[in-house]
C-alpha cells in the first residue's frame, strides 16, 4: 500500500507559478511510474503529466506541455510538478498517482494509488 500526498497548491494569478509535491510513504517510490492528473469542477479527470521509475522518460498533456515539468527524487520519496505560464482553465484539483511497473501512462485506470488531491486556482 503507498500513500501519497500532495501539498502546494493555491491561488495564483494568471502568468504565475507553482510547485506541487507529492510525498510517497513508501521508501520503495522508485518501483512506481508516478503521474499528475487533474480534475476541473464538472470535468472527468484528466491527465497532465507521468514520469518513469527512473525519472529518464515524462510524457506530458498538450494543453500543459511547455509550461510545466514533472520531476522526482527518488531518495526523497517526492515527485514534483512545477507548473510556468498558469492559465484560469488550469485551475482544477491536482491528484498524484502511482503506477506499480510498467511505462508512463496517461490512463487513469493504469494508476493504483492516488492522492487526496490539491486545488490550484487561477485568477484572471
Amino acid at each position: 500500500q503507498v500513500q501519497l500526498v500532495e501539498s502546494g497548491g493555491g491561488l495564483v494569478q494568471a502568468g504565475g507559478s507553482l510547485r506541487l509535491s507529492c510525498a510517497a510513504s513508501t521508501s520503495t517510490v522508485s518501483s512506481y511510474v508516478m503521474g499528475w492528473f487533474r480534475q476541473a469542477p464538472g470535468k472527468e479527470r484528466e491527465f497532465v503529466a507521468s514520469i518513469s521509475k527512473s525519472g529518464r522518460s515524462t510524457d506530458y498533456s498538450n494543453s500543459v506541455r511547455g509550461r510545466f515539468t514533472i520531476s522526482r527524487d527518488n531518495a526523497k520519496n517526492t515527485v514534483y510538478l512545477q507548473m510556468n505560464s498558469l492559465k484560469p482553465e488550469d485551475t482544477a484539483v491536482y491528484y498524484c498517482a502511482a503506477r506499480n511497473g510498467g511505462v508512463t501512462s496517461s490512463r487513469p485506470v493504469d494508476y493504483s494509488y492516488w492522492g487526496q488531491g490539491t486545488q490550484v486556482t487561477v485568477s484572471s
